[in-house]
């Protein structure tokens, strides 16, 4: 579902797929390629959310922003299902593991990782090709080149999605 509200009207780039269930609200700006999992929810009511381009918004993200505040995910960002990101900013092909929250104004480097379930706190910063663990969120290792290699790979995969859903996805009948 797309909407608009009090005037805040998404736009939504090229070949992006969103799931018939996921939610898209106000002034959320999604690039190209872009695929939105089953029960996201992009609540850009009264903040602004940018979505880059090749990213993958997995199923039940929550992505907002506070008021007059910007929430900006990065190009070939994968943000891992039940992850919640509120006024964060999210550097190119970073991945947001699993049930993740980054919280305001934290900043996540391009190619960081941040583990499963980790909580990034208001106003961290975790720095470029680190990988970062833990309530709250520490550095613990470095993004080495077979990670990031591998990581390509999966996102890849996504980025087939857009396509590969459009084409393939149909209701069955009971």
């Amino acid at each position: 579902m797309i909407y608009e509200f009090e005037g805040r009207v998404p736009k939504i780039g090229n070949n992006t797929y969103i799931f018939e269930n996921a939610t898209v609200i106000g002034d959320v700006q999604i690039g190209d390629n872009v695929w939105i999992g089953p029960g996201a929810v992009l609540r850009g009511d009264y903040g602004t959310i940018s979505v880059g381009s090749y990213s993958a918004i997995e199923d039940n993200c929550v992505i907002h922003a506070r008021p007059g505040e910007k929430t900006v995910i990065g190009d070939h960002v994968t943000v891992g299902h039940l992850s919640v990101i509120h006024t964060g900013r999210i550097g190119d092909y970073a991945v947001i593991g699993m049930n993740s929250t980054v919280s305001d104004f934290a900043t996540i480097g391009e190619w960081a990782a941040i583990g499963e379930g980790a909580v990034v706190k208001n106003n961290s910063v975790i720095p470029e090709k680190s990988i970062a663990v833990g309530i709250p969120a520490k550095v613990v290792s470095t993004v080495t080149e077979n990670y990031m290699q591998l990581w390509k790979k999966y996102k890849e995969n996504y980025n087939t999605f857009c396509n590969r859903y459009a084409k393939n996805l149909k209701d069955h009948p009971m």
